[in-house]
C-alpha cells in the first residue's frame, strides 16, 4: 500500500481514535448501571469510523492500483462513488 508519509500518520491516527471506541465500548458492556441506548451509540460510532477508514483505504488502492491500469478518471470516480456508497 503506496503513501505518503502524512497520509499514513492520518490512517494511524484514525485507528487509534477507533481503538479509543473500541474501548469505550468495553466500559459501557462492563459497567451494568450504563444504559443500552449509550453502548449502541457507541457502537454506531465504531461502525461509522471503520466504514469511513475502509474507504479512504479503498480509494487510495483504487487511484493507486486500478486508475494505473485504466487512466479514465471518469471510471475511476464512478467506481469511487460506487464502493463510498455501498460503505454508508
Amino acid at each position: 500500500m503506496k503513501q505518503t508519509a502524512m497520509k499514513r500518520a492520518g490512517l494511524l491516527s484514525r485507528v487509534k481514535r477507533i481503538k479509543g471506541q473500541v474501548t469505550a465500548v468495553e466500559r459501557t458492556l462492563a459497567n451494568e448501571h450504563e444504559e443500552c441506548a449509550d453502548t449502541l451509540q457507541l457502537l454506531a460510532a465504531c461502525r461509522g469510523a471503520i466504514n469511513s477508514l475502509m474507504a479512504e483505504v479503498l480509494e487510495g488502492h483504487i487511484r493507486d492500483h486500478i486508475a494505473k491500469a485504466r487512466p479514465s478518471p471518469e471510471v475511476t470516480e464512478d467506481l469511487i462513488e460506487i464502493v463510498r456508497a455501498y460503505l454508508k
